[in-house]
């Protein structure tokens, strides 16, 4: 653990990509293969379930610190990490522990089924074993909220110094369904197995937002463009047989999408398509909150199979008759998609082909970038016609230039604390927009949260605004006079009868704070609706 807690603090406390690689490299030359395979696993998001619930460990936490529960809430709030508040408010100790990460992670998988008392006793026990890092770190696996600042492809990139395997072999490998408690470091990385690549998708290739104008892109005759649909990512995949579906997200979702079993029989083996998910209502494509009725259900029943069937939009061809084809070029890639469609299409498959769009100029791109919520996309793709499908986000070959979001301008009503660097601030907010009440009176409605899109001069004006102008406490949360209007941006935009304005906004955020308005002249939540594409 000791060794383990020493890598994560290297990663947390530089932005270095040479650092952070040298210190992965390092610590998988040293670690033993159980070690090795748990961090891989953590580092890729595959944790081991959270064994104590948060309101437990926090009390149990003030009870070792001798504070009050109400002193530990409060320092909680200004720190804005419940490990890291643990971590600095157990007494310091000289005691070590030479536990491995593998025995502190076994432990913890078995403490789930334990009585409290004994979670209780362990978590006291080892919190006084260990350093304030190794229990910062420790801390953060028994919450089952671990994320550090690591891409998938540095952590590759020291395995394949190590090990002297392809940094894009190891990519694939790591993509797969396996079980950090079951599979060892030989099987995971060194073997060479054709079996275990059967469900395996490639890495995704993605792209970058466009920096520039879109005519920095040189000659339109050297590009293909598409509309950049808003749904879920994912590749297909129909090999021996066998339907896999996998999310970019590298989350198997096969199960989720019943209705692509169709594809079995008909799409040949030996096949995996690069797409988008997208919901189909109506015969037409629906709203990203249409699909969300999807996400997350464990089981897929046929009444949600009916209100939201789905379609996959597909736009390249990454495996073909059983060969790896992304090294061919875009076009050409696109040629054998094309036919594969042709054949397929009169069998009534939920397979769509994303249309490619050609221009004579770039003027002519934003006429059709102009369309892009018509048709239910964020704007457009373009990806050289000459390019081959490489391995995570690169520039050159693929932009995405994307829509200005959705904006209305909205009154802040409520704050808390941020989080990190800013958790002495109140830096999550709360906006609200104008509605007539049933008693013919104007109030202000909760629609959206947001916390970024500000300088750090003006958070600290917002702040002091606030803590000046507090109307009530609630927690770590504050009411406030209703006085500062910000223009608030956002990606998408739905009926929604689980929020209280009536709409569901996508990814909010502060636009600007618009100095030049007064609360009155704020928009309402009938402007809001006005936005929902019709």
């Amino acid at each position: 653990m000791r060794n383990f807690a020493q890598l994560i603090k290297t990663l947390d406390s530089s932005n270095k990509t040479n650092v952070k690689v040298e210190a992965l490299t390092k610590y998988f030359r040293n670690a033993n293969d159980k070690d090795r395979v748990w961090t891989i696993a953590i580092l890729s998001h595959r944790r081991p379930p959270r064994p104590v619930n948060t309101t437990l460990l926090r009390l149990w936490a003030s009870e070792l610190a001798n504070i009050p529960l109400w002193l530990f809430e409060e320092s909680y709030h200004i720190v804005g990490d419940l490990a890291e508040t643990i971590a600095l408010v157990i007494p310091a100790t000289q005691n070590q522990s030479d536990k491995s990460l593998t025995e502190f992670i076994e432990e913890m998988i078995v403490l789930k089924k334990k009585p409290d008392d004994e979670k209780k006793e362990y978590l006291h026990r080892n919190w006084l074993s260990l350093n304030y890092y190794e229990r910062f770190v420790f801390t953060k696996l028994i919450t089952g909220s671990f994320r550090i600042g690591v891409s998938q492809k540095l952590m590759t990139r020291a395995l394949s110094r190590v090990t002297g395997v392809d940094e894009d072999i190891l990519a694939h490998k790591l993509m797969g369904d396996w079980n950090p408690q079951t599979v060892t470091f030989k099987e995971l990385v060194l073997d060479e197995k054709a079996a275990d690549m059967l469900s395996k998708p490639y890495p995704f290739y993605l792209a970058y937002a466009l920096e520039g104008g879109v005519e920095d892109l040189g000659s339109p005759d050297e590009w293909s463009a598409e509309h950049k649909w808003d749904g879920i990512r994912s590749q297909t995949i129909i090999r021996n047989g066998q339907l896999y579906v996998w999310s970019r997200g590298e989350e198997l979702v096969t199960d989720k999408y019943p209705e692509f079993n169709m594809f079995l029989g008909i799409i040949p083996d030996g096949t995996v398509i690069d797409g988008e998910i997208l919901p189909w209502v109506d015969n037409a494509i629906g709203s990203f909150n249409d699909l969300q009725t999807r996400i997350g259900r464990k089981t897929v029943s046929p009444a949600v199979l009916k209100k939201t069937p789905v379609i996959i939009k597909a736009y390249d061809l990454l495996e073909w008759q059983g060969e790896d084809i992304r090294h061919l070029p875009y076009m050409k890639r696109r040629e054998l998609l094309a036919g594969l469609y042709t054949q397929v299409k009169n069998f009534g498959l939920p397979l769509h082909l994303s249309e490619q769009v050609f221009f004579k100029d770039w003027n002519e791109a934003l006429l059709e970038k102009e369309k892009a919520r018509e048709v239910r996309s964020e704007g457009l793709m373009f990806k050289r016609k000459d390019s081959p499908y490489l391995v995570g986000r690169k520039k050159g070959d693929w932009w995405k230039w994307k829509l200005d979001p959705y904006s209305i301008d909205a009154v802040l009503t409520y704050a808390m604390r941020g989080h990190g660097r800013r958790s002495n601030l109140f830096t999550d907010y709360t906006f609200a927009l104008w509605q007539q009440s049933e008693a013919g009176e104007k109030e202000l409605v909760t629609f959206a949260k947001a916390y970024s899109g500000l300088t750090d001069a003006e958070f600290r004006m917002v702040d002091d605004y606030i803590k000046k102008n507090t109307l009530e406490r609630f927690g770590p949360v504050r009411s406030v006079v209703p006085k500062l209007v910000f223009e608030i941006g956002f990606e998408g935009i739905a009926l929604s009868g689980r929020h209280k304005s009536g709409v569901a906004t996508r990814f909010p955020r502060i636009l600007r704070w618009r100095h030049d308005k007064s609360i009155e002249e704020a928009n309402t939540i009938e402007d809001l609706k006005n936005l929902i594409p019709k």
